[in-house]
């Protein structure tokens, strides 16, 4: 991958995991901790793809609530967790070699940000809770443009700043739906593939397909 100026990551489920919450409090929680936390975060996804549909936007941060407040429901869990399960979200753990990774990355004098769902708020707390914010150049929200991703909108947000080629720009994503996105768009889109999943049929295949960020060195 040549000519590359600016390595662009997703947040939830790329450089953070979104069910280290519900991990956290899997005790409480019982067997059904992971089937809880994905289906929180299946229901959240949905809730953002219908709302810039309807043009019924609420902030990440509601839709996370909102998502949360159903899946509690599905799940038959205790309503008396929802404030420690969202305080959790907001604090959620990277995961084990991003650290490093990002540091080599910014070694080598990468422009570095992150393209985000979340909110600014949400966002920065993340990156300052994972010692990650002398890393980044930029934390991109799309709340910057009122409407989530795969929308077009949020991938030129970069571009507009940087003003740089769509093809100067490697965006990493776990989420499949994103990658196409941005692949769609015209990044070079890599596929973080942490669980071994299938691909969706959505007009892009990624050229690069690694199963954790520590296999992005070898191709920048």
């Amino acid at each position: 991958m040549k000519n590359i100026k600016a390595i662009i990551f997703d947040a939830y489920g790329t450089l953070f995991d979104v069910n280290s919450a519900a991990e956290k409090c899997k005790y409480k929680i019982g067997d059904k901790w992971e089937g809880f936390a994905n289906y929180w975060r299946t229901t959240q996804l949905e809730y953002t793809w219908l709302r810039s549909l309807m043009n019924r936007h609420k902030d990440f941060w509601q839709v996370t609530e909102d998502s949360l407040d159903k899946s509690m429901k599905v799940f038959s869990i205790n309503p008396l967790m929802r404030d420690e399960l969202l305080n959790l979200y907001k604090v959620l753990s990277s995961f084990k070699e991003v650290p490093e990774v990002l540091k080599t990355l910014k070694e080598k004098k990468f422009k570095l940000a992150i393209l985000s769902n979340g909110t600014p708020t949400l966002l920065n707390e993340l990156v300052k809770s994972n010692k990650l914010d002398n890393i980044f150049d930029d934390l991109f929200s799309i709340e910057q443009v009122g409407i989530y991703k795969p929308d077009s909108k949020v991938y030129d947000m970069p571009i507009q700043k940087y003003r740089i080629k769509k093809n100067e720009v490697a965006f990493l994503s776990a989420n499949t739906w994103d990658v196409s996105g941005g692949g769609n768009y015209g990044f070079n889109s890599i596929w973080v593939n942490r669980n071994n999943n299938i691909f969706d049929n959505l007009d892009y295949k990624p050229k690069n397909e690694i199963k954790d960020l520590s296999e992005l060195i070898k191709l920048i």
